[in-house]
């Protein structure tokens, strides 16, 4: 049947996977540095991802395409995902457990995120974790959390981080996480610079931003 259904200009795609968590059907994935539509059962083609690429890569067009099926359109997500690659390059990843004078920290980009981000996040590896060194903590379950600020600075004065991007729920709880770097900055002779970035219970990136 002829209906409006997903356009992606792979040209223009930079893979940022910006668009994925605002696709509520669960129609695209990042594979292979590109943003793909997995199925066109699960493309209601009514583009709601469009506005949330910023390389206007997306677009609507009129063709022969599978009839759009809210049902069965969950079942391909599942298979996809099993298909996608980890990010992850390195282990342990705790806070409590790694070394932060490790090589895999040494001049990387630091990613510390919240225990629970990965698992709201559908495209948390392609988006954030991909070519960046991981470390996880919860703020407030986590006992002993001031090991945690001379890591930061060991990983800041010793590994010489390149970036440090925070990411954290947005439940108040999470911003222990931020205040943690923020006092690991005040203790270290260098200076490193800082994202934070906040994800919505529901998947949803809240804030991506410089601090």
């Amino acid at each position: 049947m002829q209906r409006d259904i997903l356009k992606i200009d792979e040209e223009k795609c930079t893979g940022c996977g910006e668009c994925v968590p605002n696709c509520h059907e669960g129609a695209l994935q990042v594979i292979d540095g590109k943003v793909r539509l997995v199925s066109e059962l699960m493309c209601d083609g009514l583009g709601a991802c469009i506005g949330h690429c910023p390389e206007n890569a997306i677009t609507i067009e009129k063709r022969e395409a599978q009839p759009y099926d809210e049902i069965t359109a969950p079942a391909p997500v599942s298979a996809m995902a099993a298909d996608t690659p980890s990010q992850l390059t390195h282990w342990p990843v705790q806070m409590h457990l790694i070394n932060p004078n490790s090589p895999v920290y040494r001049g990387a980009d630091l990613l510390l995120a919240a225990d629970c981000v990965a698992f709201s996040l559908g495209s948390f590896h392609q988006t954030f974790l991909k070519n960046r060194s991981l470390a996880i903590a919860c703020p407030k379950l986590d006992h002993g959390t001031e090991t945690y600020i001379d890591k930061l600075v060991a990983m800041i004065d010793i590994a010489k981080v390149n970036s440090i991007t925070v990411m954290m729920m947005e439940v108040p709880c999470c911003g222990g996480l931020l205040q943690m770097v923020r006092s690991a900055l005040a203790k270290a002779s260098g200076k490193v610079p800082v994202k934070a970035v906040i994800v919505s219970i529901d998947g949803k990136i809240l804030k991506d931003e410089w601090i």
